[in-house]
């Protein structure tokens, strides 16, 4: 028996495969949807010999294995999913190595329905209750949602999760949600407004007034945001300050016991923005109530004159005349403006409604006594409210563009019943920022 056998080369371990994020939100017709990054290797062998592919769906008429694509070649590779259906699959990826050793990962994977405007959309996850935004420039937004006291910075181009986070329940010494509804930037300061509400049971809970202000330094993906000052007297205020004018307003009553704040009598701050050229005057802008308080009322912005020194030193809130503007019996979910001074508003119902109720963009000047000028009406067919305006084009250029985000928290996202606000995975919980033009 000869002992001169052939050589063998050494033998290859199991491959390996991990996923970056075990769940992935993606959506029915949507570009920039979110990736995951697969990671794979195997000992013995080059990781640019190993493939990765799907092989398998629970449901392929959500997405089927021809639906994912994978691009890169080394030891990192990116995964993509092209959505066909409404709904959840769990999608099996294979890493193959070059002795045809395998192993498997599954992407637990969710999709919801087609939007109009789909090319126009992006989706931010890791929360669904989008409620106040603020550009920061380089392409990046922080946004606020009205369910935690987090604030989230996003790409605005594509779809995904935050970049970074920001909770400032303990330096604010709350324990539950501010219910943060408005925001403005002055300067390097974003100051941020609860809904000074009672909750939907109406029932006063003190968190919800607070004002507070971050400190913004960099921007773009190396933004980074410090607790400045905060107040949680505005509400007391300006029940006082309406109190002293005959309860014009009736906020004393809105705010009463019991009483719920989204009525058309009620009490909820839902805009912040300054005054034209200033930055001490803060105009408050109300979704309820309407003045009068009837159908075809008229929406209600109260300037604070000194918010400047509320928040910065804890001083007594100041009040301007009220500004009535007739949005068509809508009133006022967001407002900003831009370093020119044009005001965007989103116009909705002041009701806790399905969504399904009448929204519409209108051009202002920031002067009271100058009437606004409808742009456009937001459809209303798909799933959220449109809650924020992440900045203000230059409304003199043709063919300017908005960017408008959801509050997608009440929606049945990917048909199975559930709010996405309930939804077990940060990862599929989601808002959709919409891109409309708004000058012809």
């Amino acid at each position: 028996m000869s002992l001169n056998m052939p050589a063998h080369a050494a033998s290859q371990g199991t491959p390996t495969i991990s996923l970056s994020a075990a769940h992935l939100s993606g959506a029915v017709g949507a570009d920039g949807d979110p990736t995951v990054t697969v990671t794979v290797g195997q000992s013995g062998a080059d990781a640019s010999k190993l493939t990765v592919a799907a092989t398998a769906s629970s449901k392929a008429s959500v997405a089927a294995p021809g639906d994912v694509a994978v691009t890169g070649t080394g030891a990192t590779r990116q995964v993509s999913v092209d959505a066909q259906g409404q709904g959840y699959t769990d999608l099996t990826l294979q890493v193959t190595g070059p002795d045809g050793g395998t192993a498997t990962a599954t992407l637990h994977y969710a999709a919801s329905g087609a939007v109009q405007q789909g090319a126009d959309s992006r989706y931010f996850t890791g929360s669904s209750d989008a409620s106040a935004a603020v550009d920061v420039g380089g392409g990046y937004v922080v946004v606020a949602d009205d369910e935690s006291n987090v604030l989230r910075l996003y790409d605005r181009s594509v779809s995904g999760a935050p970049v970074k986070t920001w909770d400032f329940s303990s330096g604010l010494g709350v324990s539950k949600e501010v219910d943060i509804e408005g925001a403005a930037r002055v300067g390097d300061t974003i100051y941020w407004t609860g809904s000074l509400g009672n909750n939907k049971s109406g029932e006063y809970k003190a968190p919800r007034n607070t004002v507070f202000t971050t400190k913004v330094t960099g921007s773009g993906a190396a933004t980074a945001l410090a607790l400045g000052g905060s107040y949680k007297k505005l509400r007391d205020d300006l029940v006082a300050w309406d109190k002293d004018h005959d309860d014009r307003l009736g906020f004393a009553a809105g705010t009463a016991s019991g009483q719920v704040p989204k009525q058309i009598d009620g009490f909820n701050v839902e805009g912040l923005e300054f005054a034209p050229g200033s930055s001490t005057t803060a105009y408050i802008g109300f979704r309820a109530p309407l003045v009068p308080p009837k159908d075809g009322g008229k929406a209600l912005i109260v300037p604070v004159t000194n918010i400047d020194k509320v928040v910065g030193s804890g001083a007594k809130a100041a009040f301007g005349e009220p500004i009535e503007l007739d949005l068509g019996g809508l009133s006022i979910r967001d407002i900003r403006k831009n370093a020119a001074d044009q005001y965007l508003i989103v116009a909705g119902s002041w009701a806790a409604d399905d969504n399904s109720d009448p929204y519409a963009l209108y051009q202002w000047d920031g002067v009271a006594g100058h009437a606004p000028v409808k742009r456009a009406d937001l459809p209303t067919s798909d799933p959220g409210g449109w809650e924020a305006v992440v900045d203000v084009p230059d409304l003199s250029v043709p063919g300017a563009r908005a960017q408008l985000i959801t509050d997608c928290g009440s929606a049945d996202l990917y048909g199975d019943g559930t709010e996405a606000k309930d939804l077990a995975h940060a990862e599929w919980k989601k808002s959709r920022a919409t891109w409309f033009t708004v000058t012809k």
